[in-house]
């Protein structure tokens, strides 16, 4: 019995090394975000209504990992989207629709992930806006054109973000069409590169879609814009003072043979008697926080965005003029409230189409009867 008792001793300090060698770890975590909007004009009307998410959305999600020696590790990610107004799933009822991946992480190469995910552009360039970071849609750019509100995310990707080095990150994306004899129907690839120095922080970031918005394939029903081809050209800049942030941010986004969008239906975008070219858009934003003492700090952005809208029957170039404002108060480490305020106008082009009148989505009522929208929102935060 003596050399069965020492096998299993043996057999048991092997397992215990094994698992004290191969660590592993599985955190839940989210956040519950609701709140009471106000909108000057929503189809003619102004409205009160509930407003689940925004700032943040409300989410729920698992992150894990697994150490496997030498410096490397197995990590995914799932993590749903839901409004808590009414339980139901976001991102089009997806279960894990805010991302799903999985992937190697490396202490000296980097981290390599595939599945649903975030681009570069959002990862390194969207922090720079009002939107990407603290104030969400009431920042966002006219219709989230450059997606910096985080509106769609990316299926079949595999996605490449190497260490810091020196202050320096660089971020590359590929996403397949899965489509047999359409590889480049809806595929989209991105890079986007981040430096930090202190204080500062400078970004560069480039995206291409490839007929986005079809059924399947890297971007679908999420889509900002469906057409031909889309390009995004993102670059900020920031600097963080002691009890003060201020950022500097600047897109430009190509759209040929555009169709709809997310926020612009079909119906109510196509110019009379003809159809659309391509639209341009150059959106220039500068915005900024202040930390107060007791958990306060203040937010404000303010962004211009000029437009090439060119179609069959002629060219157009509106303008749309956006402020947006924010108090926020933190209860505690986990709990906050915030009061919002957000006014957009456009200089209309008379198009004839939904661009001629203002939207703040998701906030907003819907589509104003004018060139003017203004919305005003209470909300708390709890994260967990």
């Amino acid at each position: 019995m003596k050399p069965i008792r020492y096998q299993h001793a043996c057999a048991v300090m092997f397992l215990i090394a094994g698992a004290a060698h191969a660590q592993s770890s599985v955190t839940l975590y989210g956040v519950v975000t609701d709140g009471l909007n106000f909108t000057s004009n929503g189809g003619g009307h102004t409205s009160f209504r509930m407003q689940s998410g925004d700032v943040p959305n409300s989410r729920w999600g698992l992150l894990g990992s697994e150490d496997l020696g030498g410096g490397y590790k197995a990590v995914f990610r799932l993590e749903n989207g839901f409004d808590v107004n009414t339980g139901a799933l976001q991102q089009g009822g997806r279960e894990f629709g805010r991302q799903a991946y999985v992937g190697l992480a490396s202490d000296r190469y980097g981290t390599l992930t595939l599945g649903r995910q975030y681009d570069p552009t959002v990862d390194l360039f969207s922090g720079f806006t009002g939107a990407g970071s603290w104030a969400g849609v009431a920042a966002g750019h006219p219709f989230d054109n450059d997606n910096t509100d985080w509106d769609f995310r990316v299926n079949n990707a595999i996605k490449y973000v190497s260490q810091n080095w020196h202050g320096l990150t660089v971020e590359g994306m590929y996403a397949f069409s899965d489509q047999a004899g359409g590889f480049a129907d809806n595929r989209l690839y991105s890079a986007a590169v981040q430096y930090q120095n202190g204080g500062l922080r400078a970004a560069a970031a480039y995206l291409k879609i490839n007929n986005g918005g079809l059924a399947t394939g890297a971007v679908t029903s999420d889509t900002v814009f469906t057409g031909s081809s889309e390009q995004n050209i993102d670059a900020g800049v920031s600097y963080r003072f002691e009890k003060a942030q201020v950022s500097l941010a600047y897109s430009h986004v190509d759209m040929y043979d555009p169709t709809a969008g997310v926020w612009l239906p079909a119906a109510g975008v196509q110019p009379r008697g003809g159809k659309w070219n391509a639209w341009k858009f150059n959106n220039i934003e500068v915005n900024g926080q202040y930390f107060l003492p007791h958990g306060f700090s203040v937010g404000a952005a303010y962004t211009f965005t000029a437009a090439r809208l060119a179609s069959t029957v002629g060219e157009y170039s509106p303008k749309w003029h956006q402020l947006a404002l924010m108090l926020n108060y933190d209860l505690s480490k986990r709990t906050a409230v915030y009061l919002q305020g957000a006014y957009q106008h456009v200089v209309s082009a008379h198009t004839g189409t939904d661009f001629d009148f203002a939207q703040i989505p998701l906030i907003g009522a819907g589509l104003s009867s004018s060139v003017n929208q203004g919305v005003i929102r209470v909300a708390m935060v709890h994260r967990f």
